[in-house]
């Protein structure tokens, strides 16, 4: 965030959304140390019953909201606890499970992003008179001639823009990435001079409501069910063996696969209509074109011709250069300039220019 968007005196007062972890509490004490009046806040998701596991390690654990309360406290501003339980199921958990369940590999944080911290929190802000809502993501924004930008962090290993990549022109212009020009080192020395609590606290998961990883686990307990075996297969058509449940994989998977064979197999497709894993050699995973649905353009100027740009199609994926073309029906097709491995239907392909996040969407098998 630009120093001329941070000192903004129309309205200095913000929201800090605070998971109980060492990057929101370093957030929450930037923005307060910039003039802001300031409240921090907690979101609480969903309750143990939800996942079937213990919350604790996860952002909605007890000792996580002590933790941010006991922040707070350190800093002299007030904090909250808001209840988004019915929302968060309704527009994270259903559609992460429904995903796996019709064959794709879901990204539940943009998700969560999108609906819970920059709508319904964002909707909180608005109620209770603040202009701003602050969170701990690894981004930056900012203002050029009257337009928003999302860019990349200034720590290329904590940058976090790809799960950003929907917000829109509203949404910027009331948000904080404080942490955006920061490293993570730098924020944890911040946190010991400030003697945080927080300072010295790990990492918390990339899936917070699958606190043990075991995300096809999770899945057979929310819905209380087991899921039916198939047939793994070739690309021919020959059966190979047997599949414990379509939601058990996820495109480019190699091990778990339980089956004997002369070579290294990978799952190439999910086949939900047939309740079939087709399996094939890993240089067969590779291919150039997606599709994506859900288009989202930040700045609102669709691209009216093909354009170039880089995309990522994962999380972790090194972005590769690319050509986009804007088609009908809120979709859009990328298509890369050398092929890529393991293109994968519910995951997102996010577009940049340089330091600059253009938009996405999802990536679609239709």
């Amino acid at each position: 965030m630009s120093d001329s968007i941070l000192n903004n005196e129309s309205n200095k007062r913000a929201l800090i959304a605070m998971s109980g972890g060492v990057d929101s509490s370093v957030a929450a004490s930037i923005i307060h140390d910039r003039g802001y009046e300031c409240m921090g806040c907690t979101m609480r998701l969903y309750e143990n019953d939800v996942i079937g596991e213990d919350l604790f390690g996860t952002c909605c654990s007890l000792k996580d909201t002590q933790d941010a309360r006991a922040v707070c406290e350190k800093i002299g501003i007030p904090y909250n606890i808001y209840h988004y339980e019915a929302e968060f199921r309704e527009k994270v958990i259903e559609p992460f499970i429904c995903s796996y369940e019709n064959g794709e590999t879901p990204n539940p944080c943009i998700r969560c992003n999108r609906y819970l911290k920059f709508d319904s929190l964002y909707n909180k802000a608005k109620e209770l008179g603040f202009e701003y809502i602050v969170t701990g993501h690894y981004a930056r924004i900012e203002e050029r001639d009257g337009k928003y930008y999302l860019l990349k962090a200034k720590d290329p290993n904590k940058d976090q823009s790809y799960v950003l990549y929907d917000l829109t022109q509203e949404q910027l212009a009331h948000t904080f990435f404080p942490l955006g020009e920061y490293t993570k080192n730098e924020v944890r020395e911040i946190a010991e001079e400030k003697q945080f609590v927080t300072s010295h606290k790990s990492e918390s998961q990339d899936i917070c409501f699958v606190p043990d990883g075991d995300y096809a686990a999770m899945i057979r307990r929310y819905r209380d069910k087991e899921y039916e075996k198939g047939d793994f297969v070739d690309t021919e058509g020959n059966v190979l063996g047997t599949h414990e449940g379509i939601i058990n994989y996820t495109i480019g998977q190699r091990r778990g696969l339980g089956i004997p064979a002369d070579r290294r197999l990978y799952v190439k497709q999910l086949d939900v209509k047939n309740n079939r894993v087709i399996l094939a050699d890993n240089k067969d995973l590779f291919e150039k074109e997606l599709i994506i649905r859900d288009f989202h353009w930040i700045t609102g100027d669709v691209p009216v011709e093909p354009m170039r740009c880089s995309a990522k199609i994962r999380y972790r994926h090194k972005e590769q250069p690319a050509t986009l073309e804007v088609l009908s029906d809120g979709k859009a097709k990328i298509t890369f300039d050398e092929p890529q491995r393991a293109i994968t239907a519910g995951q997102s392909a996010v577009l940049y220019d340089g330091d600059i996040v253009l938009g996405g969407g999802i990536i679609t098998n239709e």
